[in-house]
C-alpha cells in the first residue's frame, strides 16, 4: 500500500497536490441506490474550506465539488465514485525561496529523504489542502449512515492556544468562524488578532461526537472501534494527540468512577467514549484531538539547506495562524469513515444479527 488510501470496504483514495491543477478522492464500496448529489457534499466542504474569515489562510478557494462518476439519475450505482475539486487560488511564487532549504516543523526534509524529491509548492502531498477530498468521502459516509441508522456528526473547538472554551451549547458552533460552543467568540478573535500580529501560530483541541451509533460496531483485538478512530485521526494534518472518552484523565479516576455503570435506564456515564472492548456500546462516540501549532510562520528560524548549511527560514504565503480553526470539518468527516467502514463490516459479517440503537441507548447521558 501506499498510504493514499483509506479504508477497504469503504475505501476512498486521495489524489493531488497543494498546487496541482485540482485534488479529489475515488470513492470504492458506496452501496448503490443512495440519492447523491453535489450539494449533499458542498455544505461540509463549505464549512472546511479557506478564506471564510480573517482568522484562517486568505487563499480563496470556493471548493466546489463535481462528481465524475458512480452516480446514475441522482443515485450511487455501486461503482466507484470520483469527486473532484480544483484548484482555483495557488500562488506557488511564494515556496521559490524553500525549494533547496527545509522549514522547521514541515514535512520538506523527509519528504526528500524518502522520495529523493519533493514538492516544494504549498507543501505538495503533505499540505492540509488534501483534507478537502476526505471532508467530500465524509459527507458521503455521513448521508448513509444517516439513513440506515439516524447516525449524526458534529464537532467544536473546546481550546486555542492557552485559551480554554468552555462549552455552552451545540447551537453556538454554526454561528463562529472558530466551531467555538460559546455566543460570544471576542476574546478568541482578539487572541488570534494578537498572534497573527505577532507573527507566531498557535494549536488547538478539538471534540467530535457520533451520536446514534449502533451497538455492535468494531472488532475484537487489532480491528477494534476505538482503534481505527485513532489511527483515522492521526492521519489528519498537524494531529499530535487522540483521546477516546475520558481518555488521559482516566489515569487519575478510580475504578469506581471510570467503569460506566448500567441501568435499567441505559449506562450511567460515558468515560469509555461509546467503545467497550473495541466494540460499540450505543452512546455516543467522544473523541477528543489535540492539533499541533502551523509550522508556516513568518518569524525567521535557524534551519539547513540541501547542503546541510544553516540558513534563517522566513515562511511566506498565505497560511492559518491555527490550524485548528478549519479542521472540526475534517475530524467529523474521519470519524464518519470509520463508522461507515466498520458499518459495512457488520453487514457483511453478521448479516443475520440486527444491528440497531436500543432507545435506552438513544438518551443523552
Amino acid at each position: 500500500m501506499s498510504g493514499n488510501t483509506f479504508g477497504n470496504l469503504f475505501a476512498v483514495t486521495n489524489f493531488g497536490e497543494s498546487h496541482g491543477p485540482a485534488i479529489g478522492c475515488v470513492i470504492d464500496g458506496c452501496p448503490p441506490g443512495l440519492s447523491l448529489t453535489e450539494a449533499d457534499i458542498q455544505g461540509d466542504l463549505d464549512r472546511r474550506r479557506p478564506g471564510t474569515s480573517r482568522h484562517v489562510t486568505q487563499r480563496s478557494e470556493p471548493d466546489a465539488v463535481e462528481i465524475l462518476s458512480g452516480v446514475y439519475e441522482g443515485k450511487t450505482t455501486g461503482t466507484p465514485i470520483c469527486l473532484l475539486i480544483k484548484n482555483t487560488d495557488q500562488r506557488s511564487k511564494d515556496y521559490g525561496n524553500i525549494l533547496d532549504t527545509f522549514r522547521p516543523g514541515h514535512a520538506d526534509y523527509t519528504y526528500l529523504h524518502k522520495y529523493g524529491l519533493r514538492d516544494p509548492r504549498g507543501g505538495g502531498r503533505s499540505s492540509a489542502r488534501l483534507t478537502a477530498p476526505m471532508v467530500a468521502a465524509g459527507a458521503v459516509a455521513k448521508k448513509w449512515l444517516f439513513e440506515q441508522y439516524g447516525t449524526t456528526f458534529r464537532g467544536c473547538m473546546t481550546q486555542v492556544g492557552e485559551v480554554q472554551i468552555p462549552f455552552e451549547s451545540w447551537e453556538y458552533v454554526p454561528n463562529n468562524p472558530f466551531f467555538a460552543p460559546v455566543a460570544d467568540v471576542s476574546a478568541l478573535e482578539d487572541y488570534m488578532d494578537a498572534l497573527r500580529k505577532a507573527g507566531d501560530s498557535c494549536g488547538a483541541r478539538l471534540r467530535v461526537t457520533a451520536s446514534g451509533v449502533p451497538v455492535g460496531l468494531g472488532e475484537p483485538l487489532f480491528d477494534k472501534l476505538d482503534a481505527d478512530i485513532a489511527f483515522a485521526m492521526m492521519g489528519i494534518n498537524a494531529v499530535k494527540g487522540v483521546e477516546i472518552g475520558a481518555g488521559f484523565a482516566s489515569v487519575a479516576q478510580r475504578g469506581t468512577v471510570h467503569g460506566d455503570a448500567l441501568t435499567p435506564e441505559g449506562f450511567a456515564s460515558n468515560h469509555s467514549g461509546g467503545v467497550l472492548g473495541g466494540i460499540s456500546t450505543g452512546q455516543d462516540l467522544e473523541v477528543a484531538i489535540a492539533i499541533k501549532p502551523t509550522s508556516s510562520i513568518i518569524t525567521p528560524r535557524p534551519s539547513i539547506d540541501a547542503a546541510g548549511l544553516p540558513v534563517e527560514v522566513v515562511t511566506k504565503g498565505r497560511h492559518d495562524p491555527c490550524v485548528g480553526i478549519r479542521a472540526t470539518p475534517i475530524a467529523e468527516a474521519m470519524l464518519a469513515l470509520v463508522v461507515m467502514e466498520h458499518a459495512l463490516r457488520q453487514r457483511a459479517q453478521c448479516a443475520d444479527v440486527k444491528v440497531s440503537t436500543p432507545d435506552i441507548m438513544r438518551r443523552r447521558d
